[in-house]
């Protein structure tokens, strides 16, 4: 029995060094003009860019994911550079240039955004790039109203893919639902892969049951083996229910890598970099805006605020009262069983504690996630530094290869034949 194939994937961290987040209002006065984007995210200018995905392509990666700016959309932008992100599908487009191999994931936002304009880029770009382009929905529907609308979104950009035959000819589009209305010609010729992959993030109910219905590639973020073990559960059981094999769906949850000559050095280092990842400003901001009320005042190097989160009335891009009460009692467990401060307490409340160890170590240990049937393969985010994944490509992914779990060439040009899903049915 062959070994299972691993995938890989490297997502561009956001301005502070993580994962674009939610942005909800702050408390307090608006930070500081921002000069511009490159000032505070390394991998905001386009030669830190192209180095991330050369070297992402040098270590045989599925695909490199940039996502938006849905937070500035949402509210104020509270950290550093919070609002100050590159247009994705512009840097991939260049990227497709220096790349020949990597795929190229793009943030889109389908409860701002309409179906036709994205759907023309994405299909422009998997021209562009040889089938190379994948579209990310940056919105987790959390209740039944959003699903809806990105079920209708994605529905509407695969009528528009379909309007091409796979022999080239071409028909009108004509959608009225309930969000959106398109009628005419869609003009870009069907692309190489038919339709760029879809990637979506985990979310509640909702969430998770359109990515089982319609997703390629599913992203969690969960913070222990055992939830993710119950997320891989829970996938495998709506995937049957809509019809689904197992493989039409690859489950990749996110993380960061800290690698040492040690166990104790890589525990030692995933601590530093919680500290250069949360600012002391940015950790009083997290906090604020769960507890809504100013507390610039706290050392973000302290216990948190004895003080109880204000419920406040509901506003623009602010959670529901009862949401961020149960968000509170939750970050207040962790700080308790870690005995952390606000800064470690908002790092690992915002993203899984990171797989620290050895090479041989983090190997292993993604080699047993992948052989028990818990993920498919993982999203690095790199450190917060240009050559942030140099180490992983250099001394991790040569022992995965000599366990036999990971690729040693691109067998395929597509991202789709990266991750070995099948071609779309085309619904003429």
């Amino acid at each position: 029995m062959s070994a299972p194939r691993l995938r890989l994937a490297a997502r561009v961290p956001g301005p502070d060094g993580a994962p674009a987040e939610d942005g909800a209002a702050a408390p307090g006065p608006p930070p500081p003009p921002v000069p511009s984007f490159s000032s505070f995210s390394p991998f905001s200018s386009f030669s830190s860019c192209e180095r991330l995905a050369r070297t992402a392509e040098r270590g045989l990666f599925d695909f490199l994911l940039l996502t938006g700016d849905r937070a500035h959309r949402d509210g104020p932008a509270t950290g550093p550079g919070a609002g100050c992100r590159p247009e994705p599908l512009t840097v991939l487009g260049a990227l497709a240039a220096v790349t020949d191999r990597l795929g190229l994931a793009a943030g889109v936002d389908p409860l701002h955004d309409e179906p036709y304009a994205p759907a023309r880029r994405l299909a422009s770009l998997d021209h562009l790039s040889g089938g190379r382009a994948a579209c990310h929905l940056e919105t987790a529907p959390d209740n039944a109203g959003h699903g809806v609308r990105v079920a209708e979104f994605l529905r509407t950009a695969r009528e528009l893919w379909d309007s091409w035959s796979p022999c080239g000819q071409q028909r009108s589009v004509v959608h009225r639902g309930r969000h959106f209305t398109v009628e005419g010609e869609f003009t870009v010729p069907r692309s190489p892969q038919g339709h760029p992959v879809v990637i979506q993030e985990d979310g509640r109910t909702e969430g998770r049951d359109l990515a089982a219905r319609t997703a390629d590639v599913l992203v969690v973020r969960q913070h222990s083996a055992r939830a993710a073990r119950g997320v891989a559960a829970d996938i495998t059981a709506r995937l049957a229910a809509h019809g689904r094999a197992p493989g039409d769906l690859r489950v990749m949850p996110e993380v960061t890598v800290v690698l040492g000559d040690t166990a104790a050095e890589a525990r030692e280092r995933a601590g530093e970099l919680d500290r250069l990842r949360v600012p002391p400003g940015h950790a009083l901001r997290a906090l604020g805006r769960i507890w809504g009320r100013d507390l610039s005042g706290y050392d973000p190097d302290g216990p948190l605020p004895g003080l109880d989160p204000d419920p406040g009335p509901p506003g623009p891009g602010r959670a529901p009262a009862d949401e961020r009460l149960r968000t509170a009692a939750r970050w207040r467990a962790l700080a308790a069983d870690g005995g952390l401060s606000i800064r470690r307490t908002v790092a690992r409340a915002t993203a899984p504690p990171p797989l620290a160890g050895t090479p041989q170590d983090v190997a292993g240990r993604m080699d047993t996630l992948v052989r028990e049937g818990v993920a498919d393969g993982f999203v690095l985010v790199p450190h917060p530094a240009a050559g942030g994944l140099d180490d992983f490509v250099d001394r991790v992914v040569p022992l995965l290869q000599e366990r036999g779990v990971f690729r040693t060439a691109y067998e395929g040009p597509t991202l789709r034949s990266h991750l070995g899903l099948a071609a779309p049915v085309w619904k003429g």
